[in-house]
């Protein structure tokens, strides 16, 4: 079996049966980005043999802090599948899908139509966009005790575990996606505030950096789709019992409580 597969059946066995493996790099401190594509690219075949749909995709690492903290110097990304979604309002039981969970507050593109880089601008991406919803991503890690370096969260899909998705979708081109403000509360307590600039200056940029960077893994962003286009606020902590509420200015908000 190639380091690939090894890799990748780790991975999927780890989320399927929510126990860590010890961080990639450990055992091959010379891993390369490429390869650690080439093994979460991996572990989506397999999740899509085992029946799944891929409904979307999702930016990583837009943060400069995150970045500098990981020692990298650009985002990166991965895939949403069905099984990932929740709405707004759902209850999400962490013993049942979750290791170490953590809640980002994001805003979810729904393209209206194929976006293939190379080239693709921001001024395309909103051209592209059918609407916008506040959201939640869930991250997660399947290496023990978040020990990540840049390219073990890269093969363990950028983290992603589920997403919770707003309840309206808005015009993209009734927000200021650069100003628009965040704000996080955890059990009516507010504990995050950020802005769209966070994301690469705007939501925008850093979908139109997802498709430019697809376009070198010979895939594009497909209409219908869901992109998130990352983090506004740092990250925040889950324990079961917890209610989290995001808000974004102009699009909406989005609910979801753990147990």
């Amino acid at each position: 079996m190639s380091m690939i597969e090894q890799f990748s059946l780790e991975l999927w066995q780890a989320r399927l049966e929510q126990k860590p493996i010890e961080p990639l790099t450990d055992r091959v401190p010379d891993l390369t980005i490429e390869d650690a594509y080439r093994i979460s690219l991996a572990v989506l075949n397999r999740r899509l043999a085992g029946g799944e749909t891929l409904v979307g995709k999702k930016i990583g690492l837009t943060s400069k802090a995150v970045q500098d903290a990981l020692k990298v110097d650009e985002p990166d990304f991965g895939f949403i599948t069905d099984v990932m979604v929740r709405q707004s309002g759902d209850t999400v039981e962490i013993a049942r899908s979750l290791i170490r969970p953590r809640a980002e507050g994001e805003i979810a593109f729904r393209l209206s139509r194929d976006l293939a880089g190379p080239g693709v601008t921001a001024d395309e991406v909103l051209a592209s966009t059918g609407g916008l919803a506040a959201c939640f991503e869930i991250i997660d890690s399947r290496i023990m005790d978040w020990r990540i370096r840049i390219q073990d969260t890269v093969a363990d899909n950028a983290s992603s575990a589920l997403i919770v998705l707003g309840d309206q979708w808005v015009a993209p081109d009734t927000v200021d996606l650069a100003a628009c403000r965040m704000a996080i509360r955890t059990n009516g307590v507010e504990v995050a505030t950020g802005v769209g600039a966070a994301a690469l200056g705007s939501p925008a940029n850093a979908v139109a950096w997802l498709a430019n960077a697809l376009s070198e893994h010979g895939t594009a962003l497909k209409a219908g789709e869901i992109v998130l286009s990352g983090s506004l606020v740092p990250l925040q902590p889950i324990d079961a019992g917890d209610s989290l509420l995001v808000e974004v200015e102009g699009v909406g908000q989005a609910e979801v409580r753990f147990v």
